[in-house]
């Protein structure tokens, strides 16, 4: 019995812990646009955004809340998003759980690179 008490609330915080973090609801302090990495003048490439931006919410190119929306080939394919473009459509205008990366978050030069980066490394 004590062990199914256990499960159960170990199953419930993990569950709270997705959905808290990947809610619909705007991060409650303003995420820092990227201006700079680990090289003084270098521009942040994909992976690097990925990491910052993308992972906690999508690791290994998963989705934490909706699985049927990760960003592996199928999934992409089966939700008609082949270009870069696609991408960063959706991250300006999520439909989903997904929180709203406008330009002041990620510029749009970033955002394509992050796009470019997940349609190669996902496929």
């Amino acid at each position: 019995m004590k062990r199914m008490v256990i499960r159960a609330g170990s199953v419930l915080a993990i569950t709270a812990g997705c959905l808290i973090g990947c809610s619909k609801e705007a991060p409650r302090s303003p995420v820092t646009p990227v201006t700079s990495s680990n090289q003084a003048g270098e521009i942040p490439n994909g992976e690097q955004l990925f990491k910052q931006f993308c992972s906690s919410c999508h690791p290994d190119g998963g989705n934490v809340s909706d699985p049927d929306r990760s960003l592996r080939g199928s999934a992409l394919q089966k939700n008609h998003i082949a270009k870069p473009d696609d991408i960063v459509r959706i991250m300006r205008k999520p439909q989903s759980r997904m929180i709203r990366f406008d330009e002041s978050t990620i510029s749009d030069r970033d955002a394509r690179a992050l796009a470019e980066y997940v349609l190669k490394a996902f496929r």
